[in-house]
């Protein structure tokens, strides 16, 4: 069978199932077949972007934009998938399970290094996108507002989506590389500041005022919480962690203990009002390598250690040996990737689904929105350069420029709040739209300059 007949196939197969799609329109149908189109259109997509230099997450939310605007040529069954209630939470679960992973393969060492550099560029990447939107953008390029909406326009524009930026890291590898760390700790940052911001904002509105002990007990939530998860849990997970092991040293009680801190850690952090992702990227910070040495190594590392014998040159036996070692240290962070090959894709997919392209339908507000997401982009270029010398300051800018989801719920409290028309919001949302899809190639070109 030629190549060009073997592709066809998948979408021969979608076709002749379409007719049974009525009869299994109930709400778990539906979810298991959407899941399915999510999953799979991922997986192809994802080679399609790699093919031509760019990461898989760029294909997902490309992928994503393309299923949420069919409705435009007539196809409207994909339109109530981004409506979800389930569809949504395996989203949210997905990007929980991401910034997990992305907890899991960064040493809090690392991290304390570039504190004072994260906390600069955190500082300054929100003070600087508020200032632009809130009091320069806003007023000259949507003269006639109230100010309460300015105020909404300057929040958006602070917001910082790490999902984007640390899949980008992660696809290419670059985790470890200073700029990156310095991207996450200044997105912690970010978090905390930006809910101070939208909390401050919308007390205005609803009340006209705001009370400086609110303001306080925010953040000392926020800083309680990150601060004494993170001490108190490496104080005790390697005692834990120990007992466990004595109970079950398998990897399945590993997968399950990884896995349950992480959501324990994510609804700690959305009880207390952070954003669950921060709570689930604590959490992989708990599981250093040190502290898992009481379970059993990987089967791979088992079935090759009895091969080792005087024979090996002593160069080949080191390398063998270094590499079972890796596999060994990482072991927690292979358990839980094929959760991520799972529910991952699902939220970049209901991300870039979010994208109304019928928006860009009215030229004056794609110009004023071109106007806010140059100032959105510039707000977070300069905070790149508060990293100081040694780093580079495009990449650690442009690692904080996507809004992605982040944004598009900023945007929607000010709408409910009805401070924000339709047109404005219209404006964010094609703002979201270009920095959401503009920063992975850009990123992608960035880092494999800097080699």
């Amino acid at each position: 069978m030629s190549l060009p007949l073997r592709r066809l196939i998948p979408v021969v197969l979608l076709a002749a199932a379409w007719p049974a799609l009525a009869a299994g329109s109930d709400v778990i149908g539906e979810n298991l077949l959407w899941l399915a189109i999510i999953i799979l259109s991922a997986r192809f997509f994802a080679p399609l972007a790699q093919r031509i230099g760019f990461p898989a997450v760029l294909g997902e939310l490309l992928l994503g934009v393309a299923l949420g605007n069919l409705g435009l040529f007539g196809i409207e069954y994909f339109d109530s998938i981004a409506r979800d209630p389930i569809i949504m939470f395996m989203a949210e679960l997905g990007v929980i399970i991401l910034l997990l992973q992305i907890g899991l393969e960064t040493r809090l060492g690392d991290l304390v290094s570039v504190g004072v550099r994260a906390s600069a560029v955190g500082t300054v990447g929100i003070i600087v996108p508020f200032a632009l939107g809130a009091f320069v953008v806003g007023p000259l390029l949507l003269p006639g507002k109230d100010f309460n909406a300015y105020l909404f326009l300057g929040a958006t524009l602070s917001a910082t989506s790490v999902g984007i930026t640390g899949r980008v890291f992660r696809d290419l590898g670059r985790l470890k590389m200073p700029e990156a760390q310095i991207v996450l700790g200044a997105a912690v940052i970010d978090d905390v500041l930006g809910l101070v911001i939208l909390a401050v904002v919308s007390s205005l509105v609803q009340a006209g005022s705001v009370s400086f002990g609110q303001v306080g007990m925010i953040i000392g939530e926020a800083v309680l919480f990150l601060g004494g998860s993170i001490a108190l849990g490496r104080a005790i997970a390697p005692h834990l962690l120990r007992r466990v092991s004595r109970l079950d040293d398998s990897h399945s009680m590993l997968f399950s203990m990884v896995l349950a801190v992480g959501l324990l850690m994510a609804w700690l952090a959305h009880a207390v009002g952070l954003a669950p992702i921060i709570g689930a990227f604590a959490a992989g910070l708990l599981f250093e390598p040190v502290f898992l040495k009481e379970f059993e190594t990987p089967k791979m590392v088992q079935e090759i250690e009895p091969l080792l014998g005087p024979e090996l040159p002593a160069g080949r036996l080191a390398e063998i040996r270094a590499v079972l070692t890796r596999h060994t240290h990482h072991q927690h962070e292979h358990l839980i990737e094929p959760i991520g090959f799972f529910f991952v894709p699902v939220f970049f997919v209901l991300t870039g689904m979010q994208v109304d392209l019928a928006t860009l339908g009215d030229p004056q507000t794609v110009v004023v929105a071109l106007g806010v997401t140059a100032a959105a982009v510039v707000g977070k270029l300069l905070a790149g350069f508060a990293a100081g010398k040694g780093q580079n300051p495009w990449v650690v800018g442009w690692g904080m420029v996507p809004r992605g989801e982040v944004g598009l719920i900023f945007a929607m409290v000010g709408k409910s709040l009805g401070v924000m028309s339709e047109t404005m919001f219209s404006v964010i949302v094609i703002m979201v739209i270009l920095t959401t899809l503009l920063t992975p190639p850009v990123l992608t070109v960035l880092l494999r300059r800097k080699g």
